[in-house]
């Protein structure tokens, strides 16, 4: 347990700021999940229009701190990959 004021500062500010983390985490997931969902459905469209909401907002953690650059332009990059496909090959599920 934190013995100085300014520990026990640093433990309530940390705990705020898990709690924002945590939120902006789960936002990416849902987004990330949307267009997961699209592309399972075989819906072009959807998957693009899915993938456009997701960008930003996977880009948006990166910035924040929550993920990683490399991590968020890995996961476009491989979206981004799956939704293409698709507008290749009607027929692409995967």
């Amino acid at each position: 347990m934190a013995n100085t004021k300014s520990a026990k500062k640093a433990i309530r500010k940390m705990t705020r700021q898990t709690e924002v983390n945590k939120s902006r985490r789960s936002r990416i997931r849902t987004f990330v999940r949307k267009v997961e969902e699209a592309i399972i459905a075989g819906d072009a469209e959807g998957a693009k229009a899915a993938l456009n909401e997701a960008q930003p907002e996977i880009m948006r953690g990166a910035t924040k701190g929550v993920i990683h650059k490399n991590t968020a332009s890995r996961k476009i990059s491989r979206l981004s990959k799956r939704v293409h496909e698709m507008k290749i090959n009607p027929n692409y599920v995967r």
